[in-house]
């Protein structure tokens, strides 16, 4: 497959990692020998192959960094996420691309049979280009230039079976791995302005590798590598032994790029309680008590100027803030705690929270220049609520204005010093939180946030 620039991000292709990279990833460095390449006897997987098992590819959403290092110099690039879903008999994928400078995503989506992998619809949407395509023993489509302002009309026939290439990153995971095993697989890409349709790949060896993750610690895996033999590069995949998940992927670029993409691991989820998305929805929709409540930050909250007082006694949420309300179940308090650790032992990332918490998240708004908010429709139970916003603060001082000098007969006898006052202001900035107790259904709970 020829990828041009944006393509590279989504390439199903792999490279391997150089010295001067993360602790985590530096085992996986070293040099292949690229020896002639021979098809003959080897083993050809295709859709419909028997060594395809399609259960191994999870209806789930996946996340990747992606980086380009060279040397030992690392480069956040953006991240990419595999977004898989499983609806009458057909897995789609929604493949996206988020620039790391906020720049524009770019998503791919493709189907395909979910038992086989046979490929059966594809679409993208670039810079520069729109392509969809309908997969069939003839291949129809439609692929609109950007620059020419022109729709061309697709009619494709391959010769061969093949895979959409969109879905190897997946297809390799289904496969029996094992020490020695070998394979060669065909790969459909659509460039326009080539003839070339399928190119082929061959898995040119399977090892076992002891891959470190930074957040759940060593797991075996597999580390396959996979050689293009259009242009005998070779690139690499780290795929877990039990769960056949892609924890890593590596892909060869030129002048001594590389791009590595890292699993970031969307399920890690080290809380032992479980988070219940159906009970946190309920308990913030369907009961009759109240909270209603006032956000302010008091006169002697942020920073203080000489131990003066500040001239504002309050400092209200200003019209419009956003307040955050949330039942403060089982799972919430030891996230917290967990989370309290991490950050002690400064030695792994903080867990994020479960990716359904939001059903349990209810907001309002600050609706005057008070401060005050309200809640309805909330069951008995505790629950958290928050805030955070920017005020400014004033505070009265003196200085040092003069002095003033007394003489006589016999000259100087002394002086006074002279003070003037002023006001000094700053931007500060408020965090609250605070816990109320419903205790039964229909109560009415005032609440006040204010920051100490």
């Amino acid at each position: 497959m020829k990828d041009n620039s944006t393509d590279r991000f989504f390439s199903k292709r792999v490279s391997f990692l150089r010295n001067g990279a993360p602790n985590f990833l530096k085992p996986l460095f070293y040099i292949f020998m690229l020896l002639p390449f021979t098809t003959f006897g080897q083993k050809e997987i295709v859709p419909g192959s028997k060594d395809i098992n399609a259960k191994f590819i999870k209806p789930e959403k996946s996340l990747y960094t992606v980086y380009y290092v060279k040397g030992t110099e690392w480069k956040n690039m953006g991240a990419l996420t595999y977004d898989i879903t499983l609806a009458n008999n057909q897995l789609s994928l929604n493949n996206t691309f988020t620039p790391k400078d906020n720049g524009l995503p770019t998503s791919r989506i493709s189907t395909a049979d979910a038992q086989t992998l046979r490929a059966i619809s594809y679409s993208d949407e670039t810079k520069n280009a729109k392509l969809n395509l309908n997969f069939a023993e003839i291949i129809t489509g439609n692929y609109y230039s950007k620059k020419t302002k022109k729709d061309k009309k697709l009619k494709l026939q391959p010769k061969v079976e093949y895979f959409d290439f969109n879905w190897t990153d997946h297809m390799i995971g289904t496969l029996p791995l094992d020490v020695g095993y070998k394979a060669r697989f065909p790969q459909f890409y659509y460039n326009d302005g080539s003839n070339v349709l399928v190119e082929y790949y061959t898995i040119k060896e399977v090892k076992s590798f002891v891959y470190n993750s930074p957040r759940t610690g060593k797991h075996e895996t597999w580390l396959v590598t996979v050689l293009e033999e259009s242009t005998n590069a070779t690139y690499n995949y780290v795929i877990d032994k039990k769960d056949h998940r892609l924890w890593q992927r590596e892909m060869s670029m030129a002048n001594g790029m590389w791009e590595i993409t890292v699993n970031e691991e969307l399920d890690y989820q080290p809380i032992k309680n479980k988070f219940n998305k159906e009970e946190a929805a309920q308990q913030i929709s369907k009961g009759n008590s109240v909270v209603i409540g006032t956000a302010y930050a008091r006169s002697d909250s942020g920073k203080k100027l000489g131990g003066l007082v500040n001239t504002a006694k309050k400092q209200y949420a200003p019209k419009g803030t956003e307040i955050t309300l949330f039942p403060s179940t089982a799972y919430y308090e030891e996230w917290v705690e967990v989370n309290k650790k991490i950050r002690k032992q400064k030695k792994m990332p903080e867990v994020p929270l479960h990716s359904d918490f939001g059903y349990g998240i209810k907001k309002a708004k600050v609706y005057d220049d008070q401060g005050h908010f309200e809640f309805v429709d909330l069951m008995p139970g505790t629950y958290v609520v928050m805030v955070s916003f920017d005020f400014t603060n004033s505070y009265n001082y003196s200085y040092v204005s003069g002095y003033t000098n007394y003489y006589n007969y016999f000259g100087y006898q002394g002086s006074t010093t002279n003070y003037g006052t002023a006001t000094q202001s700053y931007n500060d900035k408020a965090n609250i939180e605070k816990r109320v107790t419903i205790d039964k259904d229909g109560d009415k709970k005032e609440v006040n946030l204010k920051e100490m």
